[in-house]
């Protein structure tokens, strides 16, 4: 059989058997929400929720982090034009040094669902944490692997997040962030080491602070405003 927990591991995972569950419970529009961005060093936390036709298959669509750019670039688009509702809440680097990144993360999720166009009545959230939101709503372990509604809001954070990790590339060039999207690789602490944290850096985070100025409010650790497009 096919489902959720599949009696044969072998086989595929329903990726509708949670909507399923919560539209049995007399729910109809049920947006998944996910976020990409957590660990990095630099850049913005971006969270978005996704609310899909009832019973609409997307073929493709699973853990973005378990497809190609190509592929996600791809199915970026598709969720855009098939979805009923899309919405991206961000939370910055200053955000995440203020209040930590738990809770800069919850922030960009309630902004994201707050963003919909079309109001949600139930949330399916991948992670242990819940959006501090009074709407009925469930969290997933892995959920953008079980979950096509979160699948297609992690997709959509981690393209939108991506573009805009681009685009600091741009603005702030030595740091790589084209490549590494602001994670912690060697070539980018590396370039920390020696250039200094420059202004979407994390002032918080272990692998930047150690490079900051003592002084407050130094120029190299000052917070940077950015308007981007995606």
């Amino acid at each position: 059989m096919t489902g959720l927990f599949p009696d044969n591991p072998d086989a595929p995972i329903d990726m509708l058997a949670l909507e399923g569950q919560v539209l049995r419970r007399g729910y109809a529009r049920i947006a998944g929400v996910d976020e990409a961005g957590r660990g990095p060093l630099a850049g913005p936390v971006v969270a978005a929720a996704v609310i899909l036709p009832t019973g609409m298959l997307l073929p493709g669509v699973n853990d973005s982090k378990q497809l190609t750019e190509e592929k996600r670039e791809e199915l970026f688009d598709v969720i855009y034009r098939e979805a009923l509702a899309v919405g991206v809440g961000i939370g910055d680097h200053a955000l995440v040094d203020r209040i930590n990144i738990l809770q800069a993360t919850l922030s960009a999720m309630g902004d994201a669902v707050r963003a919909l166009s079309v109001a949600p009545d139930f949330l399916l959230i991948d992670g242990i944490s819940s959006v501090p939101m009074n709407i009925p709503q469930r969290t997933v372990k892995k959920g953008d692997s079980l979950s096509l509604s979160i699948a297609a809001a992690s997709i959509i954070a981690k393209v939108t997040r991506d573009r805009m990790m681009v685009q600091y590339d741009a603005q702030f060039p030595g740091y790589g962030f084209a490549s590494h999207k602001g994670y912690g690789a060697a070539s980018h602490l590396a370039a920390i080491a020696e250039l200094g944290p420059c202004p979407i850096h994390r002032k918080s985070f272990s692998g930047v602070k150690e490079h900051c100025p003592a002084e407050p409010g130094a120029a190299p650790c000052e917070p940077s405003t950015g308007l981007f497009s995606f």
